[in-house]
């Protein structure tokens, strides 16, 4: 079901500038929190005695797997970076170019992974797209689409790996398994929640009206409650709309839905390659997906910067056992691909910006006509000679027309022929209106 309101988009009343400032702060004190925890996990490794395993575990290690991880990571962000491009691509006269959208993954990655539960990337994104010409409202639209796709395919992969290997995690770990399954509810829940904004704005209108009511009851500041209403009757049908032009696209929805398949499936290869690179051939990657897929879920679920916590006791539960005694030194390496290092080189990126010559819609058509040369030219061909055509057909109806008028007795055979059949006619026009001659509807017209 969805509601179908005739309703004009307000102009969007929601400043984007301040975006930048909180974001600022919550980074800078994520970064910090997140040093502090590094810190103690170093010394949690010399308090223990595990220094020695530790230095040994990264001196075994095969440096071309762990380049394939790497490069699983860049391919994550290429990705990230390509289902941007398609929704700036169906609008043919966007001004956000591909180093804008660099940036806007960038910014994504920087901000997401220096707040809790990553609630600084998409504000971060919308600022920058907004800094790409963007208004606020389109700038919204495109981010919670793609942050809808997002969220879909992390429940899609969820659930396929759930339903893969649970019995194997149920046997191995018990009833803790079961807080994957509460974190993937979780995850259903958002997604149900946004496609209820997307799909029936009006009923969402109206429980935040409710809600915002009860706010103001309670003693909540008028002034707050009445640019909560504003952004709300604003922002949710500004979002509705645009998501449902979005939608209307469907083979570039599902494009992006499969490029956000493939993004995630890289990224959870990523402990499948570092185990590799310390030796251990045996595993499943199947088994290893379905583990870092848990151990996603949980980190994402927990309100510190980073996952701080979540990532760890999650590695540490569902992956540390196909590591064995390198657990501690693959932790390490594997926080440093998946999380420090995007992070550390996602910062030069935020400042990006393309030049404003042609819409990426317009250079990939540039890019099309250039890699497919005879196609192009196959069409003007066709073009010019549907229009030499015409110009026959023209001159042709005008020769004829020019013939019929001098009533002349030259012209082809045919063209006789033709006007001596044409005295037969049955029906003529006079001035007193249409007439017809008895006689000649009983003469037989010759063969």
């Amino acid at each position: 079901m969805s509601d179908s309101p005739k309703h004009t988009v307000p102009a969007p009343q929601v400043d984007a500038a301040p975006a930048g400032g909180d974001d600022h702060k919550s980074a800078r004190r994520g970064a910090i929190f997140i040093g502090l925890a590094l810190l103690a996990f170093v010394i949690y490794i010399i308090v223990t005695g595990q220094g020695a395993e530790f230095v040994a575990a990264l001196q075994n290690v095969q440096i071309s797997w762990i380049v394939v991880a790497c490069l699983c990571m860049l391919l994550y962000l290429i990705f990230g970076i390509a289902a941007y491009a398609i929704a700036v691509w169906l609008d043919p006269d966007s001004p956000v170019g591909i180093r804008d959208l660099i940036s806007v993954e960038a910014s994504g990655i920087f901000f997401g992974n220096l707040t809790p539960m990553m609630m600084g990337s998409t504000p971060a994104q919308i600022y920058r797209l907004t800094k790409a010409g963007q208004n606020v409202g389109e700038a919204g639209a495109t981010q919670f689409t793609r942050f809808i796709v997002y969220q879909f395919g992390l429940v899609v992969w969820g659930a396929i790996l759930l339903l893969a290997r649970m019995p194997f995690f149920t046997e191995r770990y018990g009833d803790i398994t079961l807080l994957c399954v509460f974190s993937f509810g979780g995850h259903v829940c958002i997604l149900l929640l946004i496609f209820a904004i997307a799909l029936m704005p009006k009923t969402v209108i109206r429980v935040a009206h409710w809600g915002l009511r009860v706010l103001a009851r309670v003693g909540v500041a008028t002034s707050k409650v009445d640019g909560w209403r504003a952004f709300v009757d604003g922002e949710v049908y500004s979002f509705s709309e645009k998501f449902k032009l979005s939608a209307g696209h469907l083979s570039s929805m599902l494009l992006t839905v499969v490029i956000t398949m493939l993004q995630l499936g890289f990224f959870y290869l990523v402990p499948y390659f570092i185990m590799l690179a310390f030796g251990h051939h045996d595993v499943d990657f199947f088994s290893v997906m379905a583990a870092s897929a848990f151990v996603q879920l949980l980190s994402s679920a927990m309100p510190t910067p980073g996952g701080t916590g979540g990532a760890e006791g999650g590695f540490a539960l569902f992956l540390g056992h196909f590591f064995g005694s390198a657990a501690t030194a693959g932790y390490l390496v594997w926080r440093l691909i998946t999380f420090i290092a995007p992070t550390i080189l996602a910062a030069p990126l935020l400042g990006l910006k393309s030049p404003r010559h042609a819409s990426i819609h317009a250079r990939w058509d540039r890019f099309v006509a250039r890699l497919m040369p005879s196609r192009a030219q196959q069409r003007e061909r066709e073009g010019a000679r549907a229009h030499k055509a015409s110009e026959s057909s023209s001159h042709a109806g005008a020769a004829s027309g020019a013939a019929a008028a001098s009533g002349g007795t030259g012209g082809t055979k045919a063209e006789r022929s033709a006007r001596s059949r044409s005295r037969y006619t049955r029906v003529r026009q006079a001035e007193g209106g249409i007439t017809v001659s008895p006689k000649a509807l009983k003469q037989r017209r010759p063969k």
